[in-house]
């Protein structure tokens, strides 16, 4: 197959620009679902999600980092062959996981909805997420083999089609069908979601075929299938491993947050709303600059596996300083802008003042959250799962101690600190490591220091900008219109005052500036 020249950042642009479509899509899809069902539905609806989690760290997470990192290795070397071996071989490992989770659930729906979930109205829809599992493995397998070719605009387009036709799916078929008992709307939204995930499998899995030809003719040779299974094992296995562990340990914290307030004081509904703040509103609101984040991961990884395979320590170094770099310039700008301006943004989107309440410790974790993900990233470039593995338990088990340990003694403050522990051990393990095993030289002023007093004088100088304006008498809508573009100018000037460069990254745009 013809490689993909884009470079990193050109990928890494496309893929953010398909993650932003789909939260967009989501958020249409999640207002008008909310109106079609209802709050109770939609609550079942969310109460087998995180089923949904775990089965998928178990089948599919570890493999899909493990395929897109080897693809990018035989990429490297021409060895086609050997890639689309390598796809077949995670099929087959996907379907033979599959099998035995999807009867024991079958077997065991009945009190897996009523004692575990705790309400049976969510078994039909429990069945119904089997399928969806075993389509969306063939998916992001089949996406992340892709990925590791260096292909990317396919993937973006089928991934836009899929949350178009998910979202025309699941509401027609509830405008079709209503009125529904509660448990069969569940059910009908699961399946809508199969009818999203037959398109995508099936036209990723068509193009793919169309694009290689067959097999017997592909160039490269065929590796020892044990070596195979074993090479995608030792990548896979610490990588699903940690994301199960972390699953089920996040699912744990999510069930004592509210729980451990009213254990400090809170009445039951006074706990249960400061966690729907902070935890559907604040930090969703928090997280929006992962669209870019994500797509890094995605584009950088295979490129990570590819210079490692060549011995190109010095093309790996670059890259994975190049991240960091571009991470601190994307995250931490809209960071900074999104602390002044939090309660006035909650009170337009979601009608709630208080997504401001505790921003500035939230947004300090989701920075160090964004490098830890960047850094997890090199590490399993660098064929460091284990160890990234390792440190993703550590700092979920020391979040889980504070919140068991510490909020029903001193409250919600007792859980941002141990959220701000938990990310500043990750970022400081993981890239002590990341400089050990890949030689990773930084120039710490320019990757961290320079981007973040930038923002703190950005976001210093809109909170101050937002209070004239509103002393003024501009709207809330108004008032962030032109406070967002001031700010995000204030930060590239403070930039360029501090002599930090950014038009490296795009080296395009660095050559129409030198004209």
């Amino acid at each position: 197959m013809k490689q993909d020249s884009d470079s990193l950042t050109r990928s890494t642009l496309l893929l953010t620009g398909v993650g932003v479509v789909s939260q967009g899509l989501g958020f249409f899809y999640r207002v008008m679902l909310s109106r079609l069902v209802g709050a109770e539905t939609m609550g079942l609806y969310q109460l087998i999600m995180p089923v949904y989690s775990v089965l998928v760290s178990v089948t599919i997470t570890g493999m899909t980092v493990g395929l897109s990192s080897l693809s990018g290795k035989y990429a490297a070397t021409g060895n086609q062959r050997a890639a689309t071996q390598l796809l077949h071989t995670s099929l087959r490992g996907l379907v033979l996981l599959w099998v035995p989770i999807a009867a024991a659930v079958c077997l065991f729906s009945r009190p897996l909805a009523a004692q575990v979930l705790g309400d049976g109205r969510t078994r039909l829809g429990l069945v119904l997420l089997l399928p969806v599992l075993l389509l969306t493995g063939v998916e992001n397998l089949t996406k992340h083999h892709f990925y590791g070719l260096g292909e990317t605009r396919l993937p973006a387009a089928v991934e836009i089609g899929e949350q178009f036709i998910r979202t025309a799916a699941i509401l027609g078929l509830l405008a079709l069908l209503l009125p529904l008992s509660q448990a069969h709307a569940v059910a009908v939204i699961v399946l809508g979601m199969v009818v999203s995930e037959i398109f995508s499998s099936t036209t990723l899995t068509f193009f793919r075929r169309q694009r290689e030809g067959p097999y017997r003719l592909q160039p490269g040779a065929r590796e020892r299938p044990a070596s195979l299974r074993r090479q995608l094992a030792q990548v896979a296995a610490p990588v699903s491993a940690a994301a199960l562990l972390n699953n089920l340990i996040s699912s744990a914290d999510s069930v004592l947050i509210p729980r451990q307030l009213e254990a400090f004081g809170l009445a039951a509904g006074d706990a249960m709303e400061l966690y729907g703040v902070v935890f559907g509103m604040t930090l969703p609101l928090l997280t929006l600059p992962f669209a870019f984040v994500n797509a890094l991961s995605l584009a950088l990884l295979p490129r990570l596996t590819r210079c490692a395979a060549l011995g190109d320590k010095r093309g790996s170094n670059r890259r994975a300083t190049k991240a960091l770099q571009a991470t601190s310039l994307v995250v931490l700008p809209l960071l900074g802008l999104l602390v002044p301006l939090s309660g006035d943004v909650g009170r337009v989107l979601f009608r709630e003042e208080r997504v401001g309440l505790y921003i500035l410790p939230l947004a300090v974790a989701v920075a160090l959250s964004a490098y830890e993900g960047i850094l997890s990233t090199i590490l399993n470039g660098a064929g460091k799962q284990s160890v990234s593995a390792a440190v993703s338990l550590l700092c979920g088990l020391l979040q889980l101690a504070f919140t068991w340990f510490g909020v029903g003694r001193y409250g919600f403050p007792a859980f941002l600190v141990g959220m701000l522990a938990a990310s500043a051990l990750g970022v400081l393990l993981r890239l002590r490591v990341a400089m050990q095993a890949t030689g990773l030289t930084l120039d710490w002023f320019s990757t961290f220091v320079g981007p973040a007093l930038a923002a703190v004088c950005s976001g210093l100088c809109v909170n101050l900008l937002y209070q004239i304006l509103q002393r003024n008498g501009s709207s809330d809508g108004a008032s962030l219109v032109v406070c967002v573009p001031v700010g995000l100018a204030l930060y590239f000037i403070t930039l360029r005052v501090q002599g930090v460069q950014i038009f490296y990254l795009v080296p395009s745009l660095r050559q129409r500036m030198s004209h």
